[in-house]
């Protein structure tokens, strides 16, 4: 095995934006004497919009670093960082205390089975820290022990793991934290424990190694550290706990790769051997405009060299690995190979995607890392180019975006003529949109998605239309009997043909299926899509010269269109299942929010935290500013997810009102 390998450290800095994470990163970089962030770490408007990489040198260590998005909009681009590390250092404003993705990527840490740290930033500005570090045991257990305590009014810290003793801290005393920490670390380690219990209490930080790394996987421990970014304090012993504390790859948890899929799926062992066959995974993706694009991988086992052939997934064809690099904030380096363990990049293989895996050999072709879970985007924009024949740069445009960012979700609606983008708010669909004004050179329209709404019929009824055209030469004929009924919901479309003696010919039933069918497309009544519906058609009549294929199309269309007329057709709106989490203070207002939207309460239950989950359903057509009401009623704390659940008829007046609209439309077109 590698000594480099076990010389790896590697940690996300994660939290809530303001939390000061891109500034801790700085002052890291600049106390191991490396290059401070520039402006090429994805930072604009004190927001970092998408995950950097880092790496320096302290004690011996190569420590990687990945900085992440703290606005809870692009929390899905943290998310896909954490395959990619053993570690996250989760990071805390002291002033402002625990925040909506503090909770979000401490429960995401702890699920993905990373050692998690606590990192409470900005001690030189105040804050009622003994407040705040009881309230983070409250909300995450009383696992979550001081490492070291600030002092001098927050311009220094003091050890409390290395150091039995020390001088006086602002709270708490060194000897007191100490030993919290070794009672709490010796208890997965029996015979630590059985030394400790029988009075011995001279056992070494250096004897707690392993169980401190046994305890920190198995979340029996979670080390809390006071720093602050802008004066430094702090800083020298977070990169100690770094080097000489957290895991290398060797000693984290093992990365969950599986092979195959669905039930035939298995759990493998991925040992970071630089022995054995190479794999690596994509845990993000950059469209550079020169470099092209750029993919973040992090290797997991064997090594990667320059020149070597590697498969994408299970591709039989391999691509040559031209270019790797070394990668610090947006600076590339070439670099001859990567061993297990380390972050590095590799750029112009178009091939290359998220959570895609690389690996040298065929036996590893459908070997994957189980995806974090992300939140799906909820909130949707049309999006249209403002210069026509521009369709086809827009949508190259637009799979770039969601290349680079897995919470973008792009969905084509030909039905509607639509293209929608979907995010998690507001600024998530910003940062994208700008990017895709300003990298990409488009210019495009977006507006509100359209509702899908639906027709169908609710009873039984006969159509007839006799469609007869003589024009001098050649006419056209074709008669046409059918019956309408309803289906179940959800049920589709049933076309029959129960025509004999040969009223209509065989081959024209096809012609009059195909009129149907361009009523169920354009809609009836209000111009949407027909769905639930069975058409038999049971009689009708040709004519030896004149009977063809159009007069047949035409004259299913239109009777069908009188079938509908009598069938009491309806407009049906999509109802959305909700699940909404927030605190339980807020249940009322978001109850009440509900009620204004249509909604129904399914069921509330009680979540740890002080949290509540409350199950609902409304009307999609209702839902366009759900996010903003949400987010208003729980101080920016709420969020939800969405999923279709059924269709039902509309209330009257609103049918009323796309009956209008549809009206107005057509009258538009004629004129």
């Amino acid at each position: 095995m590698s000594e480099s390998t076990a010389e790896f450290r590697n940690i996300a800095l994660v939290g809530q934006t303001g939390s000061g994470k891109t500034r801790l990163l700085a002052a890291l970089l600049a106390r191991s004497g490396a290059a401070p962030p520039g402006g090429g770490n994805g930072q604009q408007a004190a927001h970092t919009l998408a995950v950097s990489a880092w790496h320096l040198q302290h004690a011996g260590c190569r420590i990687n670093l990945l900085d992440t998005p703290g606005y809870p909009d692009l929390i899905g681009r943290s998310l896909a960082a954490l395959p990619a590390v053993e570690s996250a250092l989760v990071v805390v404003d002291a002033q402002a205390g625990i925040e909506l993705a503090t909770r979000r990527l401490m429960d995401a840490a702890r699920e993905r089975g990373l050692c998690r740290v606590l990192v409470i930033n900005g001690i030189d500005r105040g804050g009622d820290l003994p407040s705040l570090l009881a309230a983070l045991r409250e909300a995450f257990g009383p696992e979550c022990l001081p490492i070291n305590l600030p002092a001098d009014g927050g311009t220094r810290v003091l050890d409390c793991f290395f150091s039995r003793n020390g001088p006086a801290t602002d709270f708490g005393s060194i000897a007191d934290a100490h030993r919290a920490i070794i009672e709490q670390v010796i208890e997965v380690d029996e015979a630590l424990l059985e030394r400790y219990l029988a009075g011995d209490d001279s056992v070494t930080p250096r004897e707690l190694h392993d169980a401190f790394e046994r305890a920190l996987r198995e979340g029996h421990l979670i080390p809390v550290c006071f720093t602050s970014a802008q004066t430094g304090a702090g800083i020298p012993e977070l990169l100690d706990l770094g080097a000489r504390l957290l895991p290398n790859p060797f000693e984290g948890n093992a990365p969950p790769f599986v092979k195959g899929s669905g039930d035939a799926v298995e759990a493998v062992t991925v040992i970071p051997d630089p022995e054995r066959h190479a794999l690596a995974h994509v845990f993000g993706v950059a469209i550079d405009p020169y470099a092209g694009r750029v993919a973040l991988l992090r290797v997991h086992q064997g090594r990667l060299r320059a020149g070597q052939q590697l498969y994408v997934g299970d591709a039989r064809k391999p691509f040559k690995l031209a270019h790797l690099h070394d990668i610090q904030g947006s600076t590339l380096t070439d670099k001859r190979s990567a061993l297990p363990g380390e972050i590095c990049a590799i750029s112009k293989v178009d091939e290359l995607h998220y959570d895609a895996v690389v690996h040298d050999s065929h036996d590893e072709d459908h070997h994957h890392l189980r995806e974090p879970v992300l939140p799906p985007p909820m909130l949707g924009l049309a999006i249209e180019p403002e210069k026509h024949g521009d369709e086809q740069k827009l949508s190259d445009g637009l799979h770039k975006l969601t290349a680079e960012d897995p919470s973008l979700r792009l969905e084509i609606r030909p039905a509607l003529n639509e293209t929608v983008l979907y995010g998690h708010g507001e600024f998530h669909l910003r940062v994208a949109l700008e990017r895709l004004a300003s990298q990409f050179n488009i210019r495009f329209r977006t507006r509100p998605p359209s509702v899908p709404y639906r027709e169908t019929i609710t009873r039984a009824a006969e159509g007839h239309c006799r469609h007869k055209k003589q024009s001098g030469g050649a006419g056209q004929f074709g008669e046409v009997f059918l019956r309408v009924e309803p289906l179940p919901r959800g049920a589709g479309f049933e076309f029959v043909d129960a025509v004999t003696g040969g009223a209509i010919p065989s081959q024209f039933i096809p012609a009059v299926e195909k009129g149907v069918r361009q009523v169920l497309d354009s809609g009836a009544i209000a111009g949407f899509p027909l769905q639930d519906v069975r058409v038999t058609v049971h009689d009708g009549k040709t004519h030896p010269v004149d009977g063809k294929e159009v007069a047949f199309q035409i004259a299913g269309r239109k009777a069908f269109l009188d079938a509908i007329d009598k069938a009491g057709a309806v407009v049906l709106e999509p109802v959305m299942n909700l699940a909404i989490h927030g605190p339980e203070t807020s249940v009322g207002g978001i109850t009440g929010e509900l009620a204004t939207l249509r909604g129904r309460i399914l069921q509330q239950q009680a979540l740890a935290g002080h949290q509540m989950l409350i199950e609902a359903q409304a009307p999609l057509g209702e839902l366009g500013d759900l996010l903003h009401r949400i987010k208003a009623q729980t101080a920016g704390e709420g969020a939800y997810t969405m999923s279709f659940s059924h269709y039902e008829t509309a209330p009257p007046k609103l049918q009323q009102e796309l009956m209008h609209r549809h009206a107005q439309r057509r009258k538009d077109e004629t004129d």
